[in-house]
């Protein structure tokens, strides 16, 4: 392998994407930046349109024209199939000689890690997990919400909030101070008056997510009803974590799990300290901790695995991410 070999590395999520071109001896040559990569909603060409305004970008800055390999971790990748498709739309624009398309959440897992190897738990706007092994056996989940077993995320956090502030101002659920809470973020007196305003639009629905971190807040000042919410956060993370360990035959060895993020990357003391406790019960050899570098370093990083480069090489790209 020549230092000349070159990596496309893209980190695509909903909201954005950051793409880099990466040299094998890890050198970052050019980095960019585009919008969202929702393919569900656009459809899979419109979705790689987004994709390649970024890419145009890095090329001409980097002064290429195309890569040896493209390591692109994709959000929506989230069954072997959707990878395939995609990975087949990405190979037909000739960015790359060789094309590996994974679900974001392998970004992340990566960029925590100094080899292909451990579990990543991310709780964002909504939850995933995935593990790896260097032989390249991989544990996933459909993390397609309720649908596929799902529960919590940012999103799910607020919506479990407003169910359980509304039953307790209208008597059907235990008091909590979320029922004053959660309107007086958005300056209204009761959850009717917010319930009410999201009904008719004059909160935006999308400014749901706002509310968990008061749900944290409120639990932080010793809400049993928020505490509850948390807690169960926290058996879910753990859950999908020592379900992933178990499926590569880790459980019984000193593993990296990494938690990413928004929620996670929060780091909020009762979350944090409840997902630490509950792996030392379930799964004593694993070694928590929190990952904050950005996942398109996690990409690059798959992409120089994919290289066969060097830990110098690996150490060159953390540096420029500053991990």
């Amino acid at each position: 392998m020549g230092v000349t070999a070159l990596v496309l590395a893209v980190d695509a999520g909903n909201s954005k994407t950051d793409v880099a071109v990466v040299a094998a001896d890890g050198s970052v040559l050019a980095t960019a930046r585009g919008g969202g990569f929702r393919p569900p909603a656009v459809g899979v060409e419109a979705a790689v349109d987004t994709l390649a305004e970024a890419v145009t970008g890095a090329f001409a800055a980097a002064g290429v024209t195309a890569v040896d390999h493209v390591s692109a971790c994709l959000a929506n990748a989230d069954f072997p199939v959707e990878e395939q498709r995609l990975a087949a739309a990405l190979h037909a624009r000739a960015w790359g000689a060789t094309v590996d398309v994974r679900n974001d959440t392998f970004a992340v897992l990566r960029a925590g890690v100094t080899e292909p190897r451990g579990v990543a738990v991310v709780c964002g706007a909504g939850i995933n997990c995935v593990g790896m092994r260097p032989d390249g056996r991989t544990a996933r989940f459909p993390a397609l919400g309720r649908v596929s077993g799902d529960w919590g995320g940012g999103w799910g956090l607020a919506e479990e909030a407003l169910w359980h502030a509304c039953r307790a101002e209208d008597g059907r659920g235990a008091p909590t101070d979320l029922a004053r809470a959660l309107p007086a973020h958005f300056r209204l007196p009761t959850m009717y008056a917010l319930v009410e305003a999201l009904h008719l639009g004059r909160v935006d629905p999308l400014r749901r997510h706002e509310l968990t971190p008061v749900l944290f807040a409120t639990a932080a000042r010793g809400d049993p009803v928020a505490r509850a919410i948390v807690d169960r956060q926290a058996e879910e993370v753990v859950a999908m974590a020592t379900v992933a360990l178990t499926r590569l035959d880790l459980l019984d060895e000193e593993t990296p799990v990494l938690l990413g993020g928004g929620v996670l990357a929060a780091r909020h003391p009762r979350l944090t300290g409840r997902i630490r406790a509950l792996l030392t019960d379930r799964a004593p050899r694993a070694v928590p901790r929190v990952v904050t570098a950005r996942p398109v370093l996690g990409a690059a990083l798959l992409g120089l695995d994919r290289l066969g480069a060097d830990a110098g090489a690996q150490e060159r790209v953390r540096a420029h991410y500053g991990a």
